[in-house]
């Protein structure tokens, strides 16, 4: 959204509204939604560097790199945080290109810290209400019915209830809400009003998709990268060992799954991953293929076959690892005959196309590997990531097992 900027006569000719993106559905960086087409998040010099050297046979499986804008913190009369970003501000020559994002190199990010549905903005911008919210999310999945849901995101409501299950979310994925307000008490308490950061502009992986169905896994046996205090490997190591990730070679960080029957997202949290067992695993694999009435088995093959083109990649890659990485898997909720029978907009992506469903890998921030320019000597590792390999193998056994009915 575009908005009359509040920076004086010179300092910039366009404001852009970036909001919490509604389709983060795990991690803990705040997405942001900059247009339709383009996240960005706060800039790491590892996942930079990852970016900047990216090999070729990889970059069908991960996001495209769109530049970066620096950022800096402001607090309006009412309290409210806003950052504005200026992009090409302070940086290298290189950076602040936008590419395909378009707009003012001039950008303004506003951030709201009060969520509250009584939130208003001095400058005229887009209020954070309840209604806007919800319009924000029927903007990005059209046709989509929502039913009310409180603003104020609370931490308990992730938790499950006295059955041990999670209630449908009614409304958009609070997670992103959760990460963006986590990072703004961050950014406030850590920095001045003057200070510049840098985020990284990437690709939207569901722009293309109506009803985005993702799966964020978080792949690999190991976790903590190569830089971790003693404390932070150990709390590492203990949540692999806790979970799918030391048996598997995966586990669930986060998921949303469209609901045709009820028009709704049913959304799971990192916290309900962590808990399952394999087989725990297994089922909620089969649940996120579950559409409400029938379980999508036309998707299987085009994931399987997905995955194994980038397990092939994979193996060929010698020195990274992709500590606490992960992978998402995406597909349109919305089937092709649903949308004619109801009169809805046509789905994005339907019928033999092979796009209707995706598989991508996303940050970067731990990754290692030979001739990193923000490491420049790494610790040494030879081959291939192994651990990531035996995630992706056991990925594709148990939705082969899916296929096959068993």
């Amino acid at each position: 959204m575009v908005g009359q900027s509040p920076l004086g006569p010179g300092e910039g000719r366009a404001a852009v509204l970036l909001q919490p993106f509604v389709h983060q559905v795990g991690g803990h960086t705040s997405m942001l939604s900059y247009d339709e087409h383009t996240v960005c998040k706060p800039l790491v010099s590892q996942e930079l560097s990852f970016y900047e050297s990216l090999p070729l046979a990889m970059r069908q499986f991960t996001p495209q790199y769109k530049g970066i804008v620096s950022v800096h913190l402001k607090k309006d009369s009412l309290g409210n945080l806003t950052l504005i970003a200026s992009p090409g501000l302070g940086q290298p020559d290189n950076c602040g290109r936008l590419d395909s994002a378009g707009g003012d190199p001039a950008v303004t990010l506003w951030h709201k810290c009060k969520w509250a549905a009584s939130a208003s903005s001095e400058h005229g911008l887009v209020k954070w209400s309840h209604s806007q919210v919800t319009k924000t999310f029927k903007d990005s999945c059209p046709g989509k019915m929502l039913l009310r849901t409180d603003l104020q995101y609370h931490t308990d409501s992730l938790l499950e209830d006295a059955n041990g299950k999670q209630p449908e979310r009614k409304s958009y994925n609070p997670w992103g809400l959760h990460c963006h307000r986590q990072h703004l008490n961050r950014i406030s308490s850590k920095h001045n009003e003057n200070k510049l950061q840098q985020f990284l502009l990437l690709e939207n992986v569901v722009s293309k998709y109506s009803y985005p169905c993702i799966l964020d896994l978080k792949m690999g046996t190991r976790q903590h990268g190569d830089d971790a205090s003693e404390e932070k490997k150990a709390r590492h190591i203990k949540k692999c060992e806790q979970s799918t990730s030391a048996s598997l070679g995966v586990r669930i960080c986060g998921m949303q799954v469209y609901q045709a029957d009820t028009g709704h997202f049913l959304c799971k949290d990192k916290y309900f991953g962590r808990k399952l067992s394999p087989e725990g695993f297994r089922q909620t694999l089969r649940q996120f293929l579950c559409n409400g009435n029938q379980l999508r088995t036309d998707l299987l093959e085009p994931i399987i076959q997905r995955l194994k083109a980038l397990l092939s990649v994979i193996r060929k890659q010698s020195s990274y690892r992709f500590y606490s990485s992960s992978l998402l898997i995406i597909y349109d909720g919305q089937e092709h005959k649903e949308s004619v029978d109801h009169h809805l907009p046509f789905p994005k992506t339907h019928g033999t196309n092979p796009s209707r469903v995706d598989v991508r890998m996303i940050d970067f921030a731990h990754t290692t590997f030979k001739g990193s320019k923000s490491n420049p000597n790494p610790t040494p590792h030879d081959g291939p990531d192994h651990g990531y390999i035996f995630g992706l193998e056991n990925l594709i056994k148990i939705l082969q097992s899916l296929s096959e009915g068993k």
